[in-house]
């Protein structure tokens, strides 16, 4: 599921990361496709596809496992039995609970992407003066700087955008499901009310917490050329010196990436999942 998601969404999740970080060099989605592929040329779209895919694998890897574990627990807490199903509101809070442990595991891999991604605008603005242009250097880069330590730049803001944005995206996911299923199973849903669920629910993520990620983005990125103030701090330089708007920087390609991959992700999810359970009852 997390690979399907960065290979439908990579060049997408680029635009958003330079636009977020640079707003002023950019004028929209297109003037940033453009400029990029005249400067860096088509693998520039691709910048940070290696950690890009850890980080999705990982995270999603973790966030599904945990996923199941937070509804045993739900169910602890709600008085209900196994097998019963959970309502949508129950579901969207078990994945709230799950993304915490998630970001863990994502926080590092994103910062080495989010760097990887933004290092030519980085050098073109002067604040570093030669780029690490591969993940190695970059790993490195943070450990000689920072220490270990250093890869969790941005966890607060990370975990700020997880909690409350998983609770939407589960809540969102299984509404969608809800109506698509109109009274049916949810798991006799064919492949298109799943793409459209996992889109609705990518969509309804972003939408909750795109600032809080502009924010992280600027964390993690503006690290490499010296410390960085907090979430709160960069949060209302941000706000005073360009303006509210500027926490929206690449919304655009974000929802289009967000429909599109997270649509990929569930319909893999599901029946990747499948699949696994009837090979394991074969058994």
């Amino acid at each position: 599921g997390g690979t399907a998601c960065v290979v439908t969404g990579q060049p997408l999740d680029t635009a958003k990361v330079k636009m977020q970080t640079f707003p002023g060099m950019y004028k929209g989605i297109v003037d940033c496709f453009l400029k990029t592929y005249k400067q860096v040329g088509f693998r520039g779209l691709y910048g940070g596809t290696t950690p890009a895919l850890v980080a999705s694998i990982a995270e999603n890897s973790v966030l599904f496992m945990c996923y199941g574990f937070c509804q045993q627990i739900v169910r602890k807490i709600a008085g209900v039995d196994r097998k019963t199903k959970l309502s949508d509101l129950q579901n969207a809070a078990s994945g709230s609970f799950a993304s915490a442990f998630a970001a863990l595991v994502l926080c590092p891999t994103e910062l080495v992407k989010c760097r990887l991604q933004a290092m030519h605008e980085m050098q073109l603005s002067g604040k570093i003066m030669q780029g690490h242009n591969t993940v190695w250097s970059v790993v490195k880069s943070v450990i000689q700087t920072d220490g270990p330590l250093g890869f969790y730049r941005g966890l607060s803001s990370t975990l700020l955008r997880e909690v409350p944005g998983y609770f939407f995206f589960f809540g969102g996911y299984e509404l969608s499901r809800t109506f698509f299923a109109s009274g049916r199973s949810k798991d006799e849903l064919g492949p298109i009310p799943l793409l459209l669920s996992g889109g609705f629910g990518g969509s309804c993520l972003w939408i909750a917490v795109y600032p809080v990620d502009c924010v992280k983005s600027r964390i993690q990125v503006l690290s490499m050329a010296g410390k960085q103030t907090g979430f709160m701090g960069t949060f209302a330089t941000v706000v005073r010196t360009e303006g509210v708007l500027a926490l929206y920087s690449g919304l655009k390609p974000t929802m289009i990436r967000a429909f599109l991959a997270n649509g990929a992700l569930f319909l893999t999810y599901e029946y990747s999942r499948k699949l696994m359970l009837k090979q394991l009852s074969s058994y």
